[in-house]
């Protein structure tokens, strides 16, 4: 019996006959050939060294991990995070939600901070002593709220025995607004936390669970072994060595990839599979989600009011895509990856460039008004609103990573060098204490980066986070010399 696949722009998956079927998900995997393998997705998610880690944007929810004083919430520019230290603590992987993140060491432990509200750090925080500030002191601050919580604010790590760590290696860390997740090598995929709605608390698992403060091994749910996570921002996807992809979480906007009924929400909370097959590649926005067949195509679901599908030159207000609908780029692009905010999308070509496509109000697409396509979605004021087609940003270098917050960029070159765009005032662009929004990527430029080679870069919903390794000084005055630093 055939699974759903993915559609071309105009038309669905229910144009053609076909049976009806009981049990989607009992019908998949079955016959299906392995097309995906745990070492294709490595060079996204893990270093080879230990990496020194930066951090910057607004941390008054803990989630820069510098510690609990004060003046440490609001950092303008890249800083080196003393707590991490790359011999002592040795990082090697790392993933950022909206208000707290993971990290993974060489030695295969998993560190928390950030917000806890939710138990996304998966560790107890509640024993925290009260921060007293020292008025007194040189450096107070006049932060009404002083000094945070000192459990959430420093980076710890989880208890060893919370997860498998000395039976099995983590591939992977994925991290929502409200939830964590770690896949492991044999594809076991352990969760903590919950997922939020319009309404509140939606729950973590099915009708058993509503919040999981520790981490819950789930339980299996697909007929092969998982080898990617792309979370958003209350829901997850999952894919599998067979090319399926699971969905998890809210689904409100049909970011899930099929229609959830008011009544049968909770069904929602256990991975599913939706009748997505030979799928190579796989990522989420915060209500938006992407997939990359095995053929090269490039499909879209989810909220679309600003074009950040990419899959129709049409803008409409509360506009949703249903089902997999293919994304308007060229022909002759091949994805390398992909990133998304809660607005906007990014497409990183295997050739290095960048195509942008969704919100332009805070400047999240990046493109400059003088390179403004004829698809551009204009107000009734005739302000550029958004640009639903994927467009090539122009008179940049060459990329190899990329990553969006809320309504924030980053990017970072080949030779290293980090890029932002978007939304300033928070900080998250990392280009000092204007804290204006950035129309075009632009590099960043400061002492605490300047010798470093970037190889990964997460975005919060108002932070930055960042890892590299220290050139040598031969590699830091070549760079220097080409970028004409000299």
């Amino acid at each position: 019996m055939e699974s759903v696949k993915m559609q071309k722009r105009g038309t669905s998956p229910m144009s053609s006959p076909r049976k009806k079927r009981k049990h989607l998900v009992s019908t998949l995997n079955k016959h299906y050939k392995s097309i995906n393998k745990l070492d294709d997705y490595r060079q996204f998610y893990i270093s080879n060294s230990p990496m020194d880690i930066f951090v910057w944007g607004t941390g008054s929810m803990c989630e820069l991990g510098l510690g609990p004083l004060a003046k440490n919430k609001e950092v303008k520019r890249p800083r080196l995070n003393a707590l991490l230290e790359r011999e002592e603590a040795g990082i090697v992987s790392f993933a950022v939600g909206g208000m707290h993140c993971l990290a993974l060491d060489a030695d295969n432990n998993v560190w928390s901070w950030g917000t806890n509200d939710s138990g996304a750090l998966g560790r107890d925080t509640s024993g925290a002593a009260e921060q007293l500030r020292d008025m007194d002191a040189a450096d107070s601050s006049d932060d009404e709220d002083g000094d945070l919580n000192e459990l959430e604010a420093t980076p710890t790590k989880l208890p060893r025995d919370s997860l498998p760590l000395d039976a099995q290696k983590v591939v992977q860390l994925a991290a929502t607004d409200n939830l964590s997740c770690a896949l492991f090598e044999n594809g076991d995929v352990y969760a903590w936390g919950t997922f939020r709605c319009n309404e509140g608390i939606l729950g973590f698992y099915q009708d058993a669970i509503e919040l999981q403060r520790s981490p819950w091994k789930l339980p299996s749910f697909s007929g092969g072994r998982i080898v990617q996570m792309a979370p958003g921002k209350d829901h997850i996807l999952f894919l599998d060595e067979h090319g399926v992809v699971y969905a998890w979480g809210n689904g409100q906007q049909y970011q899930l990839g099929r229609k959830i009924m008011e009544r049968s929400r909770l069904r929602t909370l256990d991975p599913r599979a939706f009748g997505l097959d030979g799928v190579k590649y796989i990522a989420s926005g915060e209500n938006h989600s992407f997939a990359l067949a095995d053929d090269g195509r490039l499909f879209a679901w989810g909220l679309n009011q600003f074009g950040q599908c990419g899959i129709s030159s049409d803008v409409e207000d509360g506009a949703m895509v249903t089902v997999p609908t293919e994304v308007l780029l060229p022909p002759d692009v091949k994805v390398d990856s992909i990133a998304a905010g809660e607005h906007h999308s990014i497409v990183l070509t295997q050739d290095g460039d960048l195509y942008t496509f969704g919100r332009l109000d805070m400047f999240e697409a990046g493109i400059s008004a003088d390179d403004y396509p004829e698809s551009t979605y204009r107000d009734a004021h005739g302000k550029a609103r958004s640009v639903p087609v994927p467009t090539k940003l122009k008179g940049l270098p060459k990329f190899k990573a990329v990553a969006a917050g809320s309504h924030h960029s980053l990017a970072v070159a080949r030779n290293g060098i980090i890029y932002s765009w978007g939304f300033g005032e928070t900080y998250a662009v990392g280009l000092g204490p204007a804290g204006e929004d950035v129309e075009v990527p632009t590099r960043i430029k400061n002492t605490a980066t300047q010798d470093e080679s970037i190889i990964f870069v997460g975005c919060g919903g108002q932070f930055s986070v960042a890892g590299g390794i220290k050139l040598s000084d031969e590699e830091a005055e070549k760079r220097a010399k080409e970028m004409g630093d000299d």
